[in-house]
């Protein structure tokens, strides 16, 4: 009885100092609109490689790094922007039983402003299930066609019909791999080929192959490949090749037009064995024609994806270096085309972003850290 009376004198006593228990409030769930988009905003591809079937799409504040939203890329998913920026295109791929059983191919269309899907369009299950490059997923200079590499490991090329939101053909591509859009011509793309050469694809109206033709050979892929990446400035066309070799390819006519070779890599550079690498290596500001390159030290056979030492900022113009920026491990770049550019890059070891002044005196801003698990691409908005 003691007892009783001592826990029932507790009981009361706490009853009276905390009369709000009855009257708890509880946390309302609602929903937040994203900001509208500004150039810096980041769409970062994460294979998240240990649970592949559950890819992420991670949209970041450039400016400020924070974190606005992400969009589930299912299986080795691709993405890319619309032209116009106001859609976004995800291709992926769908097993009735997570990771194995009937297989869907599907083209996602997410509204950049909510993340939400408005549509989807079915595709052949034929799509390259790889990592995220830039040029494994494009659109037309007029926003028409979607193009979407395709490995079976046959190569061919889906084309997409965006505005009637349907399949229009496929485009037998053999030996060939990525796509380079026209900025002359929305019927038009190129593709790199494995012998050394670029072809050029012409369409009809309904979107089939009308016509195709092939450059000289350009490099050797036995001795100075180059990456799988193109940038251009208008139809004006830059790949690099793993020891640092500059190729420009002009694609505004049906047959490829290639121009003399230059290095990124000095005398002195040499000696240190500087190299490009990554996956999304470089990237070009338009209006300045300055490239940023991600480059490594000690550069040998298989270090084309390692992650850089120092990011150079070259003069495409001149033909020559201009500045150098800490690499902050970067594997991927994009810079924004704005007259203030930005610069970001992709850690590969840390998986954190880094933020610069991409002006006329280059210089490093901030970091953001731990932003995806095993990203490969980033793209700006």
């Amino acid at each position: 009885m003691r007892y009783s009376r001592v826990l029932g004198c507790f009981v009361t006593a706490a009853c009276l100092a905390f009369p709000a228990w009855g009257e708890q409030q509880f946390e309302t769930l609602s929903v937040a609109r994203l900001p509208a988009p500004n150039a810096h905003r980041i769409y970062l591809s994460d294979i998240t490689i240990t649970h592949i079937v559950d890819n992420r799409l991670h949209v970041i504040d450039g400016d400020s790094f924070k974190y606005l939203g992400v969009i589930s890329t299912g299986y080795a998913g691709q993405s890319t922007l619309s032209r116009d920026r106001k859609e976004l295109y995800v291709a992926t791929t769908y097993y009735t039983r997570l990771s194995h059983g009937e297989r869907t191919d599907v083209v996602e269309v997410h509204d950049p402003l909510t993340l939400e899907r408005r549509a989807e369009i079915v595709i052949p299950p034929r799509r390259a299930q790889a990592l995220p490059y830039q040029g494994i997923i494009r659109t037309s200079n007029d926003g028409r066609w979607l193009f979407v590499q395709n490995a079976t490991p046959a190569t061919s090329v889906t084309v997409v019909d965006l505005k009637a939101r349907r399949f229009a053909a496929e485009i037998p591509n053999p030996g060939c791999w990525i796509i380079i859009p026209s900025e002359t011509a929305a019927n038009r793309f190129s593709t790199l080929c494995g012998d050394g050469t670029l072809q050029t694809m012409v369409l009809n109206e309904d979107g089939s192959l009308k016509s195709k033709t092939r450059s000289a050979r350009f490099f050797n892929p036995d001795e100075d490949p180059v990456f799988v990446q193109a940038e251009h400035i208008g139809d004006r066309h830059y790949l690099v090749s793993f020891r640092g070799m500059v190729h420009e390819a002009d694609l505004s006519g049906e047959t490829p037009m290639l121009e003399a070779p230059w290095s990124l890599i000095g005398k002195g550079d040499a000696k240190s064995g500087w190299r490009p690498g990554g996956y999304q290596l470089f990237t070009i500001h338009h209006s300045s024609g300055r490239m940023f390159i991600a480059m490594h030290k000690h550069g040998a056979e298989g270090t084309h994806k390692n992650p850089a030492d120092e990011i150079w900022v070259v003069d495409l113009a001149g033909h020559k270096r201009v500045g150098r920026l800490p690499g902050n491990g970067a594997v991927a770049l994009a810079v924004s085309q704005t007259p203030s550019p930005k610069l970001f890059a992709l850690d590969g070891v840390k998986m954190g972003i880094a933020s610069f002044d991409a002006g006329p005196k280059p210089r490093f801003l901030k970091r953001m850290e731990q932003a995806a698990e095993s990203a490969t691409q980033l793209e700006l908005h």
